[in-house]
């Protein structure tokens, strides 16, 4: 495997995190809260979430979705 130098890095590689600072990734549309039952639930542990069974993508509850964020998170 080759390594890449500086020199050989293309537009399509991203740049190296040089000031420190980690940019948050890309934030996707927050769902509607529900105003009452029915809730959708979680993908991952199945217990119902704040948002409502019509809305279309994964929704997590909070435990999971503050789990997700962490694993996330730039741990610098």
């Amino acid at each position: 495997m080759a390594e890449t130098t500086r020199e050989a890095r293309t537009a399509a590689e991203p740049a190296p995190d040089t000031d420190g600072y980690c940019a948050p990734a890309v934030a996707r549309a927050a769902p509607p809260e529900a105003d009452g039952p029915p809730y959708a639930e979680c993908v991952l542990c199945r217990e119902p979430t704040e948002y409502p069974q019509s809305w279309k993508g994964p929704t997590l509850c909070p435990v999971c979705e503050w789990q997700e964020a962490q694993r996330n998170a730039c741990s610098g």
